[in-house]
């Protein structure tokens, strides 16, 4: 019997390619969930549980949430990637590491195909294809929910008759969880004009007492949270238990898929938007103009063909190494305050602050010019452009 290594989650999805895949193409499935840091061992264990009593010959938990922190995550968080000024590709670049890891999986077990449970209208199919296509190109490529363009309705009663039973009720919102936000989908998110109930999103709002808290940066990458030095992992993990019931970084991102249609997705990041606004404040206190610009340009790009599952290009690891680069004087403390649904960034502190008083008072007086040295490089500074108005008589 030929084995095929799928991509599974425990959901609708997934559960309905672990029947098909057995019951209706006779393979020997192995399942796989890859865990970017959104599953509890609990919730691991009921996975677990759930592919078994759907058939699987096998069943593998492949931990990625270290790697994909510093595979993907740090270069975010370098670069400020929000796409479209809103999300911070919390799915993005979970698919990317998942498929990577699902095809190294693959690799190992000599498995003839490869299975995941996207649909034939977001950006997951492509994600997924092209890396597999990438890592695997012998591995045969199955996808029976974009094959058979199958409702969520009609997955559910394929279960049903099979003996699988699947709560309609639970299935209305479509929840992927790691540890750079979570997704939320629904019927609401297909449409233009509708935005999530609150009992869609996954995190109750119930904090409301304002919080004060500091996040401390080394070369960019977030070290220590309240003076406890932890780690970036765990950084993001316990800011986002604590900013998470605020009800802060809920958002609808509306963007345009891959293959070129609009699409709109819910999503809760309290950390990551946090951690992003934080660092880009202290970046702006720590690196030039110029440095500044560069990386906006960059960390754009680095971000779109991430969204588009290129991340392995090899120009991703070239723009790696600038913004690398670049966090060398990123290092200092800011300063946070949380309120319900919403915060802000009170200040930073940094021994690479350039914002210095040895240069200058900040305000009306400074000692590092003269009033009279501003008027000659003001005449130079713009000595080109008079030129040309005096030469096209403007």
């Amino acid at each position: 019997m030929k084995k095929v290594v799928l991509a599974f989650s425990g959901g609708l999805d997934t559960s309905f390619c672990c029947i098909y895949l057995s019951k209706d193409l006779g393979l020997e499935v192995h399942s796989v969930i890859v865990n970017t840091g959104g599953f509890s061992d609990e919730e691991l264990a009921e996975i677990e549980k759930r592919a078994y009593a759907l058939g699987v010959k096998s069943h593998a938990v492949v931990d990625e949430t270290q790697n994909y922190y510093h595979s993907s995550i740090k270069y975010l968080i370098f670069g400020n990637v929000l796409k479209n000024a809103t999300y911070p590709l919390s799915v993005s670049a979970e698919r990317v590491s998942q498929a990577t890891a699902i095809a190294d999986y693959a690799k190992k077990i000599d498995a003839t195909y490869v299975a995941h449970g996207s649909t034939g209208a977001g950006n997951d199919q492509v994600r997924f294809d092209m890396i597999f296509n990438t890592l695997i190109p012998g591995v045969e490529i199955i996808t029976p929910i974009r094959d058979l363009k199958l409702s969520r309705e009609a997955e559910i009663e394929y279960l049903h008759k099979h003996g699988v039973e699947f709560n309609a009720e639970k299935a209305k919102y479509s929840i992927n969880k790691g540890i750079w936000g979570t997704s939320v989908g629904g019927k609401e998110t297909l449409t233009s004009h509708e935005t999530l109930p609150e009992e869609a999103w996954p995190t109750p709002a119930t904090s409301t007492i304002p919080r004060r808290i500091t996040i401390d940066f080394e070369k960019g990458e977030p070290a220590a949270l309240d003076g406890n030095r932890i780690g970036p992992v765990q950084v993001i993990q316990e800011l986002q238990a604590i900013a998470q019931p605020y009800g802060i970084g809920r958002d609808i991102h509306v963007g345009d898929t891959i293959i070129g249609i609009k699409g709109r997705v819910g999503f809760e990041a309290a950390a990551p938007l946090i951690i992003i606004k934080a660092h880009h404040t202290l970046e702006k206190h720590t690196l030039t103009k110029w440095q500044l610009s560069w990386k906006d340009q960059l960390a754009a790009f680095y971000g779109n063909w991430m969204h588009e599952g290129q991340m392995h290009d090899p120009v991703m690891r070239d723009i790696e190494a600038f913004l690398q680069s670049a966090q060398q004087t990123v290092t200092g403390k800011v300063f946070v305050e949380l309120n319900p649904y919403r915060f802000h960034i009170i200040g930073i502190e940094s021994e690479h602050d350039l914002m210095s008083n040895a240069f200058g008072s900040y305000g009306e007086m400074n000692n590092a010019w003269t009033g009279d040295d501003v008027k000659g490089f003001s005449k130079i500074f713009g000595n080109q452009t008079m030129i040309w108005h005096k030469v096209n008589g403007k």
